[in-house]
């Protein structure tokens, strides 16, 4: 009885540890796939194109940074690449930490200010700079042609990639711009196809294997929206800003009342729009991402074909809905727009 229950206790000890040794495993997984994670979801201002994990080598090309900070500084921001290492430039030292540059000294330690770290203004083409310029060039191409071919055509059919983008255009017309805005919405339709196409081939190409996820930066979305809320407060009416200051046909202390909810209403429907739109997508890239994780998670419990076929499917049906929701999230976006301005300029 001694010696079995001596035997019992080895046992349960091995076990132990080899349970341990399983979370702890897991566990490091589980943090690394998370950092993974949010690495895609975050601006970067290193282009990778993918990651060696055995050899530690990232393949890619380093991008511009662009600080001023007592002066232009301009570098590459290969300098980066390892997370810890310092970039010269000049007699300052600049360090990446959390994706944000900071002034430092030659040993890496953060310079204080106040209180507060130095960082000096950043204007650097990151990732998803490089992503608005080549959608901003594909449009402009595109559409020029576009252009030129109805020109040409004396049946007003166009060729080519026109006759993909033609029902759209007709579509933001009919079906957003004239029904929101009424008469004038002709004046408006430049900036609702542009926010349009924008907002679609951004989500589409995001969904590449490039890793784009422009719109899931809150500064892009918060831009879209202040352009929105600028057009919006430019082109109100009297009547608009009647409604808004001192509505009419309202009981005085009523007015009173509702004066600073108006007031802040304006602000809401950006805010509305910038968060719906950022939301949508970091929610989207997110689920994404940890179906695919599921391969790596499983694949120790499951068999490896087995695992991959159930992320395999899953991420299959969440990259369809995806799709359906690139166009989904530019339609909301501009009817929304075409919303608030058609409020605007409406006539009393």
């Amino acid at each position: 009885m001694k010696y079995l229950s001596q035997l019992l206790f080895v046992l349960l000890l091995s076990f132990s540890f080899q349970t341990y040794a399983q979370a702890e495993q897991a566990s490091s997984k589980s943090q690394k796939i998370k950092e993974t994670i949010e690495h895609h979801l975050l601006d970067d201002y290193y282009f990778t194109l993918f990651k060696d994990e055995e050899k530690n080598k990232i393949y890619g090309f380093p991008l511009p940074v662009i600080l001023v900070d007592q002066g232009v500084r301009i570098f590459s921001s290969s300098a980066f690449i390892e997370g810890d290492q310092l970039a010269q430039h000049g007699e300052h030292y600049y360090r990446l930490d959390h994706n944000k540059i900071y002034r430092t000294d030659a040993a890496g330690q953060k310079i204080i200010v106040d209180g507060n770290p130095v960082k000096p203004f950043d204007f650097s083409i990151t990732k998803s700079v490089v992503g608005l310029l080549f959608i901003a060039l594909l449009m402009f191409v595109v559409f020029i042609q576009l252009a030129k071919s109805y020109k040409k055509n004396p049946t007003k059919v166009p060729s080519g990639i026109g006759r993909l983008l033609e029902p759209l255009i007709l579509y933001v017309r009919d079906e957003i711009a004239k029904p929101n805005i009424g008469a004038k919405y002709k004046q408006f339709m430049p900036f609702l196809l542009s926010v349009f196409f924008l907002i679609w081939i951004v989500n589409i190409l995001g969904l590449t294997p490039f890793g784009f996820n422009i719109t899931g930066n809150i500064s892009v979305t918060f831009c879209l929206a202040l352009m929105t809320l600028i057009l919006v407060n430019i082109n109100g009416n009297k009547s608009y800003w009647q409604h808004i200051f001192w509505m009419p046909g309202v009981p005085y202390p009523v007015r009173l009342i509702l004066l600073p909810i108006e007031v802040l209403g304006i602000f809401t429907k950006g805010l509305s729009l910038m968060i719906r739109l950022y939301a949508n997508n970091v929610a989207g890239h997110t689920v994404i991402m940890g179906l695919i994780a599921i391969i790596f998670l499983l694949n120790e419990e499951f068999t490896v074909g087995g695992s991959i076929s159930i992320s395999l499917l899953l991420t299959l049906f969440i990259y369809i809905i995806k799709i359906l929701a690139a166009f989904l999230q530019a339609y909301i976006f501009t009817i929304l727009s075409a919303l608030f301005i058609g409020q605007a300029v409406e006539e009393h």
